[in-house]
């Protein structure tokens, strides 16, 4: 069968024929179509392919078919791709690497081209919008705790960290996020992934309950340290800790579960305290984003309710930057000298000049309206991100609270693996949901992409959304 297309979107010529014929299905014979035309000179170098969406329209196919084609194309080399300047057809080069003169269109290099190095629109999750740091306010910060700073500071410290920082930090939590802490409790760390370390193996064995979606990277640091990871299943109430046997801790994000979006349940927040009661168990509470809630006051930790029975763990990674490396962990009290002793006198220490110029960040109340201009700056880019796919995808939902530095995009059954592809080629880097299943999960949740809308600067998200939409799977 033969059907032809013209570019409506952009006159760069006569319309062009394009025969689907032969073996394979409708993406091959468009594959072998556009190409035999670049081969053959109909299609010359730098000439503007028009728009995926508009060709599949034309041709009566589905949008990631051609979407597919286009970048199969893209990576054998006859086709270039480019944000703002649309799909085009490869310019040649000739052995001096300069443009080959119009007349080589039909000599296609043998080898096809680099790809390019890196995407063009960052929209993964786990980082907050680098430009926003506040370097001004913590130069400020760093300075006052360079002048202020004792003799003692600059020799060998306490593993506990820098008591200041450790105040600060007990006044913080204990303010705005409902934690149980005093200084004593509280040990400085690097972050996330450094308590962990710090907790397994030497204080804590498993076999540790986890969510069944999370980071890979936290089950492959545990499984590193002979750490069998039991899988929760997870409903719209966050984790179904009625699932709890006999795991000797469980790992949870109650107030916004990662990556699916939903906070713990009440209920099930005041049933895994009790089954750590119970069982002498330990609850291990990651609360990455907690202060990025902007549907309604943000949840209390889980910490609170028992601080015997939960280890509450943070850290700046997403509120400020992770180049700090900073974080901290509230133990209960049994556990403090068994992490000190795992932390060791002079191992994985964090920087004593951070943590001062943290703790005056903290007392000087920069940080806290630091993170009152990200709340309302990353809320807007939620609402942006929600009403570009009203109006560009509407079949697209958005899951999860309206909290944290990503969303969650559901999509049509069967399509989170071409969606990311399209994605790609479209210079937008991102995860589909699957990525973040435990291999040993039973339960799964729909396609879906988790979108980092806190990622990109404020003059690069209007592209990136536009780019996302573009990658989205039709209705």
């Amino acid at each position: 069968m033969a059907e032809s297309w013209v570019n409506s979107a952009e006159r760069i010529g006569a319309d062009l024929y394009v025969e689907l014929s032969g073996p394979g299905g409708r993406r091959a014979a468009l594959i072998r179509a556009l190409r035999d035309a670049v081969r053959g000179g109909r299609l010359a170098p730098g000439t503007r392919l028009p728009p995926y969406r508009s060709l599949a329209a034309d041709l009566g196919m589905a949008r990631n078919t051609v979407a597919d084609a286009y970048a199969e194309l893209v990576a054998e080399g006859w086709l270039t791709a480019r944000q703002g300047s649309g799909t085009r057809v490869a310019t040649p080069l000739n052995q001096w690497g300069n443009s080959a003169p119009r007349g080589a269109a039909a000599r296609v290099p043998k080898k096809a081209p680099a790809p390019p190095r890196g995407p063009r629109h960052d929209l993964r999750q786990g980082t907050p919008d680098a430009s926003s740091f506040p370097r001004s306010a913590w130069l400020a910060s760093y300075r006052r705790a360079l002048r202020q700073a004792p003799t003692e500071a600059f020799g060998p410290g306490d593993p506990a960290g820098r008591r200041e920082l450790r105040e600060a930090l007990a006044e913080y939590l204990t303010r705005t996020r409902g934690v149980r802490a005093d200084p004593e409790r509280i040990v400085i760390c690097s972050g996330f992934a450094h308590a962990l370390r710090l907790l397994f193996p030497r204080v804590l064995r498993g076999p540790l309950a986890v969510e069944s979606y999370g980071l890979g990277f936290h089950r492959e640091l545990l499984a590193a340290a002979s750490v069998r990871t039991v899988p929760l299943a997870l409903d719209e109430d966050g984790a179904q800790v009625g699932g709890l046997d006999r795991e000797r801790a469980v790992l949870l994000t109650p107030a916004h579960q990662f990556p699916t979006g939903g906070p713990l349940h009440p209920e099930r927040r005041a049933a895994v305290v009790d089954w750590a009661r119970a069982r002498g168990g330990l609850v291990l509470e990651d609360d990455y984003d907690g202060e990025f809630r902007y549907d309604r006051r943000p949840v209390g930790a889980l910490q609170g309710l028992d601080p015997e029975r939960v280890v509450h763990i943070g850290s700046v990674s997403k509120s400020l930057s992770p180049a700090l490396r900073l974080g901290w962990m509230v133990l209960p009290q049994r556990y403090v000298d068994a992490v000190l002793a795992a932390k060791g006198e002079r191992e994985a220490w964090a920087s004593t000049l951070d943590q001062l110029t943290l703790a005056d960040f903290l007392a000087s109340g920069s940080y806290d309206r630091h993170v009152r201009r990200m709340r309302q700056r990353y809320r807007t880019r939620r609402d942006r991100l929600v009403a570009a796919l009203a109006e560009r995808a509407p079949h697209i939902e958005v899951t999860g609270i309206a909290a944290g530095l990503h969303a969650v995009l559901r999509l049509p059954p069967g399509t989170e693996r071409s969606a990311v592809k399209a994605a790609t080629w479209q210079g937008v880097a991102l995860d589909g949901l699957a990525e973040f299943r435990h291999p040993r999960a039973t339960m799964s949740v729909p396609d879906g992409l988790v979108v980092g809308y806190a990622t990109p600067s404020e003059h690069a998200y209007g592209a990136a959304l536009e780019a996302l939409c573009e990658a989205l799977p039709p209705g």
